[in-house]
């Protein structure tokens, strides 16, 4: 097997996401296990999101990182899915422009 092929992430803020109807900003907390992380959600809750395999393989998530939740159907407040992680310049972006709210922009700005 030879080395992997690490692909530096897209510095375009044009890239950026649109959250659809029911989707919130979070951060995460805690990484849990495997594929799962504690995430603080910009509606007040703490939700238990599971990473989804496009994601897994591609993009590592960290602790701290602003990510997009789309709570499930059933569980919507206690369960979800992290379907996208922006990048430091992209959460700045969202911070300054007064997309988060108040609590998230701290953590991710401190």
């Amino acid at each position: 097997m030879g080395k992997r092929k690490i692909i530096s992430e897209p510095k375009e803020l044009e890239q950026m996401p649109e959250l659809g109807p029911g989707d919130v900003y979070g951060v995460v907390v805690r990484l849990v296990g495997y594929d799962n992380a504690l995430v603080e959600c910009s509606d007040g809750k703490q939700r238990l999101c599971r990473i989804r395999g496009q994601l897994k393989r591609k993009i590592w998530i960290k602790e701290g990182d602003l990510v997009a939740v789309s709570p499930w159907d059933f569980q919507s407040d206690k369960r979800g899915d992290i379907w996208w992680r922006f990048t430091k310049n992209q959460a700045l972006e969202l911070a300054q422009r007064g997309v988060l709210p108040d609590f998230l922009r701290a953590k991710i700005e401190g």
